[in-house]
């Protein structure tokens, strides 16, 4: 079972999330977003077995948990 986190995840920072019963990595995109955040995917090993046309994905804030944080 997947489980996000309560973090939000800033510009460069890697995150998963789930899509269509799979789980998706993507890095996170500069935005100025409120209430989500916009995930570059077009380096996701799932991203063939779902039908997504486009290399980025918008994710709200409640549904992702970091993976790896970009230093400052």
């Amino acid at each position: 079972m997947f489980k996000p986190d309560k973090k939000k995840a800033k510009p460069g920072d890697v995150i998963e999330f789930v899509k269509d019963n799979y789980i998706l990595k993507g890095q996170v995109l500069p935005s100025s977003c409120k209430r989500s955040i916009i995930v570059d995917i077009s380096s996701s090993s799932n991203l063939q077995k779902i039908s997504h046309s486009f290399p980025n994905t918008v994710v709200a804030h409640e549904n992702y948990r970091i993976v790896d944080k970009v230093q400052n």
